[in-house]
């Protein structure tokens, strides 16, 4: 009989979890290739500013116009464009093209994009499981998002100069599309139990954690974002020539600083991090400080963003 539960005996559980990985990896890779990411419905004025911001000839006129067909994504970009952390010069402004001409293309892009998955990651109609693993993936998300915040702060108070190329909002947005995959491999296996197939949500979690990062590299890939956001969405450097202190630092960071204040040892003693002695000062200011403190710190940040 054991031809009949061949996949589940304990030597060859691995066998049927790497068959299963490749089957999903497959289908989300059909998916983004053929411009169908396996996401949940997303606004399409979303995709449509991803579209625009491939094109050389696009204007600030163009992404005003375009967020003027939803607006709610329109008030968060004048909301955020005049937040603490994107409005350093504190002049309001009242009217999408002023908003987006201080944001910046790009930026809007990247704000439209992480906030509808943001909003998602809450209100999608998937089966409790899947949406249990987005909602824990947003708390997850935000905490990270906030602290990149907090150590480019720290980076930038120790020598404003030396790590000027740091962008606080910047950091904030990579933080919060950094595990935008974890989208198209749960909608991938809420379609197949949609299907009638049975998946244990273990060994689910188990194909989530393997390919997010790949899964995350291939969406912001296509989707025009910059090494930055791809660097810390797949947990890996793409460029020879590097900054002293990279986005991808930062998140490690970041990381490190939340793995410390939760005491995970276990995933603490896998982590590595290589840092300069600025780094070193900026991780041990974050991991000493009172956790009241930490914690009002990181909740005002996300308020402060406007997101």
């Amino acid at each position: 009989m054991n031809h009949l539960s061949f996949y589940w005996l304990p030597e060859n559980q691995q066998l049927f979890i790497q068959s299963l990985e490749t089957e999903f990896a497959e289908l989300v890779e059909q998916s983004i290739n053929t411009g169908k990411i396996s996401l949940p419905p997303i606004s399409e004025v979303v995709l449509k500013i991803q579209k625009l911001c491939a094109l050389e000839s696009t204007g600030i006129a163009d992404i005003a116009d375009c967020l003027l067909e939803d607006p709610s994504l329109a008030a968060v970009v004048l909301k955020v464009a005049n937040s603490v952390i994107f409005n350093r010069r504190n002049i309001t402004c009242k009217d999408l093209n002023t908003a987006v001409s201080r944001l910046g293309i790009l930026r809007v892009r990247d704000i439209v994009t992480a906030q509808s998955i943001e909003l998602l990651k809450h209100s999608v109609n998937l089966s409790d499981d899947c949406k249990k693993v987005l909602i824990q993936s947003a708390t997850i998300s935000r905490e990270l998002a906030a602290t990149m915040v907090l150590v480019t702060q720290s980076f930038q108070d120790h020598s404003p100069t030396q790590y000027q190329h740091l962008e606080q909002e910047k950091a904030l947005l990579v933080g919060f599309l950094a595990d935008i995959g974890l989208f198209c491999l749960v909608n991938e296996y809420h379609m197949y139990l949609e299907k009638g197939n049975y998946l244990d949500p273990n060994i689910a979690m188990q194909i989530f954690r393997s390919r997010c990062p790949i899964t995350s590299e291939q969406v912001l890939n296509t989707w025009g974002f910059d090494n930055d956001f791809i660097e810390v969405a797949s947990n890996q450097p793409k460029s020879i020539e590097r900054p002293e202190v990279s986005y991808l630092d930062i998140a490690r960071i970041a990381n490190h600083v939340l793995l410390f204040r939760k005491q995970d040892q276990d995933a603490l003693e896998e982590h590595e991090v290589e840092i300069n002695v600025d780094g070193a000062e900026v991780l041990y200011k974050l991991t000493t400080m009172s956790e009241q403190e930490f914690r009002n710190k990181t909740s005002d940040i996300i308020r402060s963003a406007g997101m």
